[in-house]
């Protein structure tokens, strides 16, 4: 592996990014200092946190950067309910914004795992993990 695009987590990361984009298009224009842009800057933010924590040296210091790439995601599906409360999106036009939160979620909370046994154990047989580890 050699850099951030390579994980598997940095591309669903950027789905998501997209999906968020396409997703604020069909906000009103008066939203595009508020929902639209607090949704553009968390989805942003895991792909930006995903490649710092991939650039530190130590595993504590990944997983840390990977903790608040998660908490990122959490904070997109936050802004997509209070759209969807307050109207200015629909349930079905957000299926695919969820999903690919929660997917990038999970990924990241393997990625945590990974780091926070090889900090204890750099030896070990732990591993960066793959798409094919989340599969149902």
């Amino acid at each position: 592996m050699k850099s951030f695009p390579d994980l598997e987590v940095t591309q669903k990361a950027l789905d998501l990014t997209e999906e968020i984009y396409r997703l604020t298009a069909l906000l009103p224009k008066e939203e595009m200092y508020g929902m639209s842009s607090q949704l553009k800057k968390a989805s942003s933010s895991i792909v930006a946190n995903i490649a710092e924590g991939f650039g530190r040296y130590t595993y504590a210091d990944k997983a840390h950067k990977y903790v608040i790439a998660r908490g990122e995601c959490t904070e997109v599906v936050a802004f997509l309910y209070v759209a969807i409360r307050i109207g200015l999106l629909k349930n079905e036009a957000t299926k695919r914004a969820f999903e690919l939160a929660d997917r990038t979620g999970q990924m990241l909370s393997k990625l945590i795992q990974s780091c926070r046994k090889l900090e204890k154990n750099p030896n070990s047989e732990s591993r960066i993990p793959n798409l094919e580890d989340y599969a149902e």
